[in-house]
């Protein structure tokens, strides 16, 4: 019982959405109406700038990583996994916020982090490096989800951990159709281009 309700804990985390909260208090608007439309660190980039990201980003990133660590500590690794992806769900998909959410990827660094630290440098390494020669941060955050189980074979980790580096990969991609959708069509935008608070 206890497990069950730590998954559940982990989901209610992931729906605390940060970037709507620090927008709201930062300028009184609702970062889901502005920009990309995105509850995430970089249409908070675009929006309100480095500053309110740098934090969106952090606290996105930290609640993914404690709701591993507790279930680890609560129920061991499996339930750390479904942790990690009852808490991403619940940032793509927050019930405080009508199912509105971000795409996930911050509070995936913060779960892989808690889970395999090398394999989370190397995909950063790889997302910088896309980032640096593209500005796409979407480029990155895509081709750092399809590497990752790519990496998590490369480890040879458990059949468990296979499973759950897939089940991140596809939520990853599914949130980001509409930016594969605009790299494909050229109408993509890249990191540094501020849009001011105004709704497209």
């Amino acid at each position: 019982m206890l497990q069950v309700l730590t998954v559940i804990a982990s989901y209610l985390l992931g729906s605390i959405s940060f970037s709507y909260i620090i927008v709201k208090l930062w300028m009184n608007i609702d970062i889901r109406n502005y920009g990309s439309g995105n509850a995430g660190a970089t249409n908070v980039l675009r929006v309100l700038g480095k500053k309110a990201a740098a934090a969106v980003l952090f606290l996105d990133m930290l609640k993914g990583f404690i709701a591993v660590v507790i279930g680890n500590q609560i129920g061991g690794e499996n339930i750390s996994l479904i942790c990690g992806i009852a808490v991403v769900l619940g940032h793509n998909w927050p019930v405080f916020f009508k199912f509105k959410g971000g795409k996930g990827i911050a509070t995936s660094i913060g779960v892989v982090l808690a889970i395999s630290p090398l394999i989370m440098l190397y995909l950063i390494l790889i997302a910088v490096v896309i980032i640096y020669f593209t500005r796409y941060v979407s480029l990155a955050s895509i081709t750092g989800a399809l590497i990752y189980p790519l990496l998590v074979l490369l480890f040879k980790m458990p059949k468990e951990y296979i499973i759950f580096s897939l089940i991140l990969s596809i939520l990853a991609v599914i949130r980001h159709h509409s930016n594969i959708y605009k790299l494909l069509t050229g109408k993509e935008s890249k990191i540094g281009e501020k849009i001011h608070p105004k709704v497209e």
